[in-house]
């Protein structure tokens, strides 16, 4: 788990670097769709200029997130990084239902067959598009698995669906290029669904880790395998965790000699504290309480 400074450090600046190259990703489409004729490509450019409001969204919520505790918020914010998310999800499902919607209206009304042929500009811009939308994916994808960001990793999949958008149009304006234009919208209604998938999926990330959802079965186990570990601690007795925004909560009850001291007692919950804190950075919070074994 990265410090606090550094996690918004980092999902900053990966949100300023998506603002830059979406700006002038979107007036290059813009160009490129009025220069060559392509309506797909002049959508595609309304999207990527949706990204730069998904961005934002990413730093405010981080920055939200790393607020302080406080009085009215004893256990921290950072459950607004979840709320950034939910927001992503909603823009992102409204993106694929734009899309969906256009290229199904398209379909039944025959639009596609009077759209004039677009330019060779065009098909070249939804190229550059898609290799500069993934290239973005996996950059800011990588940063979210390295800080555990849920909002950044919303904001990598919005790179994807826009990406998606512009295959769709390579496939449309290349179809319209050799006479088969229904292309186009069907493409289209195929990333629709994509990206709704995508778009559900956040949402159910983000509303697990508001609910307090265990950490994965894997995580558990190593904890408790970590404590069980320590001299004192005859076995554990029950191991709860639940995850606030990326980081987690644990509560542990551990066995151990019913005849020692308090004090001794005590020192055993603190190593066992202290050893779960060392051995898992992502935990924020650990309550550990001592069982006398039979």
């Amino acid at each position: 788990m990265k410090k606090s400074s550094e996690f918004e450090a980092v999902a900053t600046r990966v949100s300023t670097v998506s603002i830059v190259i979406n700006l002038l990703l979107a007036a290059f489409k813009f160009a490129a769709g009025a220069i060559g004729r392509s309506g797909a490509m002049i959508s595609d450019a309304v999207h990527s200029s949706s990204d730069v409001f998904g961005s934002l969204i990413v730093i405010v919520g981080v920055r939200m997130s790393e607020k302080a505790s406080d009085k009215d918020h004893p256990y921290g914010h950072e459950r607004m990084e979840c709320v950034a998310s939910l927001l992503l999800a909603g823009i992102l499902a409204a993106a694929g239902l734009s899309i969906g919607k256009e290229a199904v209206t398209s379909v039944f009304t025959r639009a596609y067959e009077t759209a004039a042929a677009p330019g060779t500009v065009a098909l070249i811009a939804a190229v550059v598009s898609i290799v500069v939308k993934e290239g973005m994916f996996w950059y800011t994808r990588s940063n979210a698995l390295k800080i555990r960001s849920g909002a950044l990793k919303a904001e990598a999949w919005h790179h994807r669906s826009d990406a998606l958008s512009s295959v769709g149009a390579l496939i449309g304006i290349g179809g319209a290029r050799l006479g088969v234009k229904v292309l186009e919208p069907v493409a289209s209604i195929v990333i629709c669904l994509f990206i709704l998938k995508v778009a559900v999926d956040i949402f159910r990330e983000a509303v697990d880790n508001m609910v307090d959802r265990a950490c994965d079965e894997e995580t558990e186990n190593a904890i408790r395998n970590s404590v069980a570990a320590q001299e004192g601690v005859l076995h554990v007795d029950r191991l709860k965790t639940r995850q606030f925004g990326r980081r987690i909560y644990v509560d542990i009850e551990i066995a151990a000699d019913g005849d020692l001291s308090l004090r001794e007692g005590h020192d055993i919950a603190q190593k066992v504290h202290d050893t779960i804190e060392k051995d898992f950075p992502e935990v924020k919070h650990i309550m550990v309480h001592v069982n006398p074994s039979e």
